[in-house]
């Protein structure tokens, strides 16, 4: 009989160890059967009762890394958002990327008058006379969920702008939406208020085919903050300069250069970019 491990959430909570979702994990960053049973082995040779999600990813990334540095890049997505810092500007202009990639005309951090007052925009997106207003709710740490207070304000917010933009006659014809997106999760009364209220939510893995998570994989959307080359200063400088983008990096090499990085190890970050295909995009 397989024996039981519990391991422990960010949030505290304990839970039994899944193989399965380990696997399911391995396989979405696209390690092949190999490396995924090589990884498997020493993980649960070395996992404890108790040991925290937090080493355990650890555990996980530094051997997949060992085997083969994109696939390592791809399994750290989920934390290398949450590196993007204390403020959300990154994470807003990683939305609006990916928004614009899907064929959205795309603003990012707009000022929208509305019936009552102003107010700050994350994302505006407008395709074929529908506008959808996005408020983006950056998280750095997996705990923290958007609970019913976040919707609640943004539904208010969403109306007021929604209540002058139908006056004005150059959206005569558009109809609007609004939409909050986060790194994170939702709380179920978040989710069913929402519903209720006719706001799209979009989080890490909701909703199914169409979370977070799987628009960036499907794109090739990666934040430079995946790459395990660069250090954690070379990924701020990087944010700091707006390149928040794989792809960004790899159509301007010479951001590199700038980083006082050197020739062998940048051929080795554009090797790596290239594993992550981001020059396909």
């Amino acid at each position: 009989m397989e024996e039981l491990r519990l391991i422990k959430k960010a949030s505290g909570e304990k839970e039994p160890f899944s193989r399965e979702k380990l696997v399911n994990s391995l396989k979405g960053a696209g390690a092949d059967e190999e490396s995924i049973d090589y990884v498997l082995e020493r993980i649960e040779k070395w996992m404890q009762d108790g040991t925290t999600t937090k080493k355990l990813y650890n555990k996980a990334f530094a051997l997949l890394r060992s085997r083969k540095r994109a696939d390592a890049a791809r399994y750290s997505l989920k934390k290398a958002i949450m590196d993007f810092g204390p403020t959300g500007y990154p994470f807003e202009h990683l939305i609006g990327e990916i928004l614009r990639h899907n064929g959205f005309n795309v603003e990012v951090g707009k000022t929208l008058q509305g019936q009552c007052v102003d107010h700050e925009v994350d994302v505006v997106a407008s395709s074929n006379n529908k506008q959808y207003l996005v408020e983006c709710k950056f998280y750095n740490n997996q705990g923290k969920h958007a609970n019913v207070q976040v919707p609640l304000y943004i539904k208010s917010r969403v109306d007021d702008i929604v209540n002058k933009r139908e006056s004005l006659p150059e959206f005569k014809d558009y109809t609007f939406h609004g939409w909050v997106i986060t790194n994170t999760r939702f709380t179920e009364d978040a989710t069913v208020y929402a519903k209720c209220a006719g706001l799209t939510l979009i989080s890490w893995d909701y909703p199914k085919g169409h979370s977070l998570k799987e628009m960036i994989q499907q794109k090739g959307l990666f934040p430079v903050t995946v790459l395990t080359l660069l250090t954690r200063e070379h990924k701020q400088a990087l944010l700091d300069k707006g390149v928040v983008l794989c792809s960004q990096l790899y159509k301007d090499p010479g951001l590199l250069d700038q980083l006082n990085i050197k020739e062998s190890k940048k051929k080795k970050i554009i090797d790596e970019l290239k594993e992550l295909h981001v020059y396909r995009k």
